[in-house]
């Protein structure tokens, strides 16, 4: 299959966006009132000076757009002059022009009056406006790289979790105001800075769809700021979202990620940023915009951080303007971007498949919205585990027929499918693939069990389910004791992974095996993994909710569930070009245009270790191009490497 990782733009040689979204330190949001060209200048020298390219910068709304039918010139004046601050260091810009919302506030313009950003038809063509007279007015200047419509959308049109727009609504505006950048003559990108909030990547409905929306902007931006339970998890959590927002095949940066070095400490700051970074690179993202550039302590008594006071110290810089563990992280990245010459690789195929239910992204008669987080929590934790694995999975959508080719499917803790990708499924087990799914029972009382026709079937087995009736998980810990040999685990092995979930997902399949046979029991002797061979493959059930409880489970990475993917893998027959044995150490490859490849190992030990990699070639270094047989990683360190 292949994997996402598209470029922004169309011509090889230019660089991937790599910056900051940018507030001077003078003023933040209201920085545009008392502007200072000396300060920016230095601020953005800084930013240079640490290999970035780009700033993400804002049209603070009530400011630049006083009055329904003028913009503020002497903004715009000082506007053009922060452009050229940009040309002189090298660097480009993406304008940014509602915005309404920034760091926990929102702003309107005076002349709002309430009326509402979507359906008001003034309220629309007012926006619209403003969007393409600045447009015009800047489109021409050569700091001007790209465009995106707001700032979070989601939260200053209307607050979604309350009353969310319809999604016709949004794609309407969404299309009135990219056709008015264009109508400007305006080429750059354009995207709409929402976040990528929408319900194909979170499984919330917002308004705002990738799909719908595909046809009017050119790229997506997530904007990630997810906590977890589980370090790995939350380390990979930017990937996974990045993974899931390149549905419509579009380039994906990450046009917001960071932290507030308030909330933790200047080395796990780094850390965090380094494995962003690169597991988001690896995950298909081209670009990467920080949240943000400087930090505010000056501004501790203007909103919106006198009431958000965390908010003072995203900054990949201090309000002194020295560099922060962020940007020395970002620094490295960009010389590892340089190194692999990035703009010419791409992400090698996989040969294993990530299935994501119609259902996390699709409404059906009386499916319920609340199973769409198990969704997303187990296919993410699945990620995860593919990652210890050393397993590259591409996603595949089944509300798209499972686009492409595998020979491994995984169908992690999957309760619901539709009956079209039912016998799908059945007919590449059959043409030699490997379908593997973990049964849940779901969260909610309601339809307990598997919603898909013909389990039995498609594993060989006779389900012991009584109606209605969650067959509870007792223990504390799953053992699950192998009877014969599966791939590289052997007869008499013992996996033993976390038990954990709700009164209704704390839940094991009971079932007698017909057509298919047992490879593993739990602790009580009852099947806990079963193998139907059909045709010229097969189809793998495991009785438990494997992913789901890791994802439950707190500090549960790396769980044994990564040696049942290896094993998933070798039966498979999926080729893995590098392996490391110690699961906290992922491995995957970039392929350059020339043939080269290169190899990513990341690691999530929380001390430093030295691996010897498993790969089909010979491993060296990029800087002097010396043989590498032992690799040594930092604490949660990442090693690039050439695959000869």
């Amino acid at each position: 299959m292949r994997r996402h990782c598209a470029q922004l733009t169309h011509q090889p040689d230019v660089l991937p966006w790599l910056g900051a979204n940018f507030w001077s330190r003078t003023g933040g949001p209201l920085m545009w009132r008392n502007y200072d060209p000396k300060t920016v200048r230095e601020e953005l020298r800084v930013l240079g000076d640490h290999g970035l390219n780009m700033t993400r910068s804002f049209f603070y709304w009530p400011d630049f757009h006083p009055e329904p039918h003028r913009v503020d010139e002497e903004l715009c004046e000082r506007f053009e002059d922060f452009l050229d601050a940009h040309q002189e260091a090298g660097m480009g810009t993406v304008p940014t022009f509602i915005v309404g919302h920034m760091s926990g506030e929102n702003w309107d313009p005076a002349w709002r009056g309430g009326r509402d950003l979507y359906e008001d038809v003034w309220m629309v063509g007012r926006q619209a406006w403003f969007v393409q007279r600045m447009a015009r007015r800047f489109k021409d200047h050569p700091a001007v790289t790209g465009w995106l419509i707001t700032n979070e959308m989601p939260g200053y049109g209307r607050i979604y979790q309350v009353d969310p727009p319809s999604s016709d609504v949004v794609t309407a505006w969404a299309q009135a105001m990219c056709n008015a950048v264009r109508a400007a003559g305006a080429t750059q990108p354009v995207s709409l800075g929402d976040g990528a909030w929408g319900i194909e990547v979170t499984g919330r409905d917002n308004g705002f769809s990738l799909r719908e929306t595909a046809e009017y902007v050119d790229f997506v931006g997530p904007h990630v700021y997810r906590s977890d339970t589980d370090r790995p998890r939350q380390h990979y959590r930017a990937a996974f979202e990045c993974e899931l927002a390149s549905v419509t095949g579009q380039p994906v940066v990450l046009e917001e990620f960071g932290l507030s070095t308030d909330t933790v400490s200047a080395a796990n700051a780094g850390i965090f940023y380094r494995q962003t970074l690169h597991n988001s690179l690896l995950g298909g993202a081209t670009g990467w915009i920080a949240w943000n550039n400087t930090d505010y302590d000056d501004l501790w008594d203007q909103a919106p951080y006198d009431h958000h006071p965390f908010e003072m110290h995203f900054g990949i810089t201090d309000s002194l303007g020295a560099p922060k563990e962020p940007l020395r992280e970002l620094a490295s990245f960009a010389g590892v971007l340089k190194a692999v010459d990035f703009p010419h690789c791409a992400r090698a195929d996989a040969d294993a498949a990530l299935v994501v239910p119609a259902f996390l992204e699709r409404g059906y008669p009386y499916s319920r919205p609340a199973d769409r987080p198990l969704i997303f929590t187990s296919l993410h934790q699945s990620y995860v585990t593919a990652r210890a694995a050393d397993l590259p999975v591409g996603f595949t959508r089944e509300a798209d027929g499972l686009p492409g080719t595998a020979s491994l499917y995984l169908l992690p803790a999957t309760r619901q499918l539709t009956t079209r990708t039912r016998r799908e499924l059945a007919r590449r087990a059959e043409a030699g693939a490997t379908v593997y799914l973990s049964f849940c029972s779901g969260e909610h009382p309601t339809t307990r069990g598997p919603w898909f026709d013909d389990l039995d079937g498609l594993f060989g087995v006779e389900l012991q389910l009584s109606y209605g009736v969650a067959e509870p998980i007792e223990d504390d810990v799953l053992e699950m004791t192998f009877t014969e040999d599966f791939g590289g685990l052997r007869a008499g092995e013992v996996l033993r992974l976390p038990v954990a979930g709700n009164e209704d997902s704390r839940a094991y399949l009971p079932v007698v095996p017909r057509a298919g046979r047992v490879v593993a029991v739990d602790a009580h002797g009852r099947p806990a993994l079963l193998v139907h061979e059909t045709g010229a493959g097969r189809t793998v059930l495991a009785t438990y909710p494997l992913e789901h409880m890791a994802a439950r489970t707190p500090r549960a990475n790396p769980d044994a569930t990564h040696r049942l993917y290896e094993a998933l893998a070798e039966v498979a027959g999926i080729r893995r070009p590098v392996t490391v044995a110690d699961p906290h150490v992922s491995a995957d490859v970039l392929v350059h245009a020339d043939g080269r490849r290169f190899v990513w190992l990341v690691s999530q030990n929380p001390e430093p270790l030295t691996v010897r990699p498993a790969a089909e070639g010979t491993l060296h270094n990029l800087e002097d191009g010396e043989p590498v047989t032992d690799v040594a990683l930092d604490a949660y360190g990442v090693a690039v490497l050439e695959l000869r």
